[in-house]
């Protein structure tokens, strides 16, 4: 039984404020974002009968069973599925799952981090038996900057990706984010500009790595056939398909560090489910901690040809009024990124379609929201749109 179709999003909406929120903890943003989601569709919360959540892979502050005693609800279906920052396509997918199969009949899923003021966020014990700690660490590279982009290097030798090409993701998405209110980088800058800026962990500048806030998000998605009945202020956005994988928990093990099988296998998924094509999509969210996820997310996505990505971002192609729309909120490299992104691609997928994005692109109908999960470990893949072909 495939769920193209059975379920839609009713409720999108992310905390009141984005940024630096010291006066918020974890908590705190899930919940906000829970009341700004539930305000946005106009549900009673009593009809809440599923929550699903997520924290960090190494750090869960909180938890669906949190989540459900702070809102008062007693749930007939949770979901934790916490395999990094793309779970949250995940859980779109789970949820519409459980509704096909009559598990809830509405789900509530929420995202809050405290990413910048740590607000509620326990320490980490030191990790010594993982395999990255057995295997990579110990090689040198530590955190995000130095272990995300392992393998760009090998990508750049192998179809040759030149240093501007990569600097011009950013520079292509701050376009977008000038647009944007709320994005937290708005000055306009330049592959110059990005090449200027220090150097992270080569060949990454600080202008190819995302941003460092607060904030977090909700969804609220239920039944297409009572989507349709509800007296919403905006359209409904529909899963038309969806896709899930995972590779491997180390960069280091992957069987070819130029492309991720889990990006292929979760984005072929969505695609078959769907019925669309690539030519049939008019938008496009990648998952974006740096500058080479765009890059990877649109070869293995299928949008473009091996090795052709870097030319196509640098021709303006996914720029304003460029023939692929990508990341128009600015991404986590110019809009936010508190930790775990993909709630804020899917938030941005479901603006575009509803027609309510501050860089609204015209005549969107059809919208691809892609998560990367712990650094290529895994991914999910969702296809929406604002009607079922």
């Amino acid at each position: 039984m495939g769920i193209r179709g059975v379920a839609a999003i009713v409720g999108a909406s992310e905390t009141t404020r984005l940024g630096k929120i010291p006066d918020m903890s974890v908590l705190g943003l899930h919940l906000d974002a829970a009341r700004n989601a539930v305000a946005d569709c106009g549900i009673d919360p009593k009809e809440i009968d599923g929550v699903a959540t997520t924290g960090s892979v190494n750090i869960t502050p909180v938890s669906p069973v949190v989540i459900s005693h702070y809102l008062g609800l007693t749930p007939k279906w949770i979901d934790s599925t916490s395999v990094g920052g793309g779970s949250f396509m995940m859980l779109v997918r789970h949820a519409a799952a459980a509704i096909a199969t009559g598990m809830c009949q509405v789900a509530l899923i929420t995202h809050g981090e405290s990413g910048r003021s740590g607000v509620g966020v326990p320490g980490m014990p030191p990790d010594r038996t993982s395999p990255w700690a057995q295997f990579e660490r110990p090689y040198g590279p530590w955190g995000a900057p130095s272990l995300f982009p392992i393998g760009v290097l090998r990508f750049m030798k192998e179809t040759g990706l030149t240093h501007e090409q990569l600097a011009s993701v950013p520079v292509a998405q701050r376009k977008w984010a000038a647009m944007n209110p709320r994005a937290l980088a708005r000055e306009p800058i330049t592959v110059e500009d990005v090449l200027a800026s220090p150097l992270v962990a080569y060949p990454m500048h600080k202008m190819e790595c995302c941003l460092v806030a607060d904030g977090g998000g909700a969804v609220i998605i239920t039944s297409a056939e009572r989507a349709r009945d509800m007296d919403l202020s905006h359209p409904p956005v529909y899963l038309l398909g969806a896709g899930e994988s995972a590779e491997t928990p180390m960069i280091s093990q992957m069987q070819d560090m130029t492309t991720s099988r889990a990006f292929q296998v979760s984005g072929a998924a969505a695609f078959a489910e769907s019925g669309v094509t690539q030519a049939d999509v008019d938008h496009v969210m990648i998952y974006d901690a740096f500058a080479h996820n765009p890059i990877y997310g649109l070869e293995d996505l299928g949008f473009v040809g091996r090795g052709e990505a870097g030319e196509f971002i640098a021709a303006g192609n996914t720029a304003p009024g460029g023939s692929l729309p990508t990341n128009t909120n600015g991404g986590g490299l110019c809009y936010a990124h508190t930790g775990m992104y993909g709630m804020f691609a899917i938030q941005e997928s479901v603006r575009q379609l509803r027609g309510t994005a501050p860089a609204q692109v015209d005549g969107v109908r059809i919208s691809v929201a892609h998560g990367v999960a712990a650094y290529f470990a895994a991914s999910g893949t969702l296809v929406l749109g604002n009607e079922i072909p």
